[in-house]
C-alpha cells in the first residue's frame, strides 16, 4: 500500500497493524494494551511494551471518570494540544492547563517556586478536577503527590510520564511507591513526555465512548 495515498485513518490502522505484529505476545491485558499501543504509536518506541506500569482497576476508574464529565489538568500546553478535544466534548469534560496563567506565574515569583508547582496548586483547588496528566514537569508530579499525602487533592486519576534526567524517573518511582492508593498510569525510567501523556488521554478517551 502506497503511503503517499493512504487516508489518516488507514495510516493509523496501519500502524496499530504493525506494532501488534511486532511486539507480538505481550502479555498486557486488553485495556491496558490500548493505553500500551497508543503510547507506543505516537512515540515508535518499544520500550514502552515493558517499562508503562498500571494500579489495579487504573483504566476502570480512568474510564468512569471521564465518563462522568471531570475536569483534566495538564502540566503543558504541549500535551493540552495534542488532548482529543473532540472525543473528550461528549462527555463534557473541561481540559486545562495553568502554567502560562498570569495569577500563576505570580504566585510562582512569590512563593519561590516553580510554575509547574504553582499551576498544580492552582488546578487541585478546583474540585471539579479529577485527572492530573504530566508529561514534563517531575516538579508538577512531586508536587501533586504532596497535596494528595496533605489530604488537599483527591485525583481519580494521574497520569505520570515526565520525561528527563533530573527527577524524571525519582517522581515516577515515588507516583509508583503509592502501590494503588491514588490510581495512577506512569512508566519506568527517563523517558515520557507530553505527547505519550496526551496519547495515554486519548486511549482513555475512546475506550470511554465505546463503554
Amino acid at each position: 500500500m502506497d503511503s503517499l495515498t493512504m487516508k489518516p485513518e488507514e495510516i493509523e490502522a496501519e500502524s496499530f497493524r504493525i506494532i501488534d505484529k511486532e511486539a507480538g505476545e505481550h502479555g498486557w491485558p486488553e485495556a491496558e494494551w490500548q493505553v500500551v499501543r497508543r503510547s507506543i504509536h505516537t512515540s515508535a518506541d518499544f520500550e514502552y511494551a515493558g517499562s508503562m506500569v498500571f494500579s489495579d482497576g487504573a483504566v476502570e476508574k480512568a474510564v468512569a471518570a471521564i465518563k462522568s464529565g471531570c475536569g483534566i489538568v495538564t502540566d503543558t500546553n504541549m500535551a493540552l494540544s495534542g488532548m482529543s478535544k473532540a472525543r473528550l466534548a461528549p462527555f463534557g469534560c473541561r481540559v486545562s492547563c495553568h502554567v502560562a496563567d498570569p495569577d500563576v506565574a505570580e504566585a510562582a515569583r512569590h512563593e519561590g517556586v516553580t510554575r509547574s508547582i504553582a499551576a498544580m496548586r492552582k488546578a487541585t483547588a478546583n474540585p471539579d478536577n479529577r485527572i492530573f496528566v504530566i508529561g514534563n514537569a517531575p516538579t508538577a508530579l512531586f508536587e501533586l503527590l504532596r497535596l494528595v499525602g496533605e489530604g488537599k487533592a483527591h485525583p481519580a486519576l494521574i497520569i505520570g510520564l515526565p520525561v528527563g534526567f533530573v527527577g524524571a524517573e525519582e517522581s515516577k518511582n515515588a507516583l509508583a511507591a503509592t502501590d494503588g492508593a491514588i490510581p495512577f498510569i506512569t512508566n519506568m525510567g527517563r523517558k515520557g513526555g507530553s505527547n505519550v501523556a496526551a496519547a495515554v488521554v486519548n486511549a482513555l478517551a475512546i475506550m470511554a465512548a465505546e463503554a
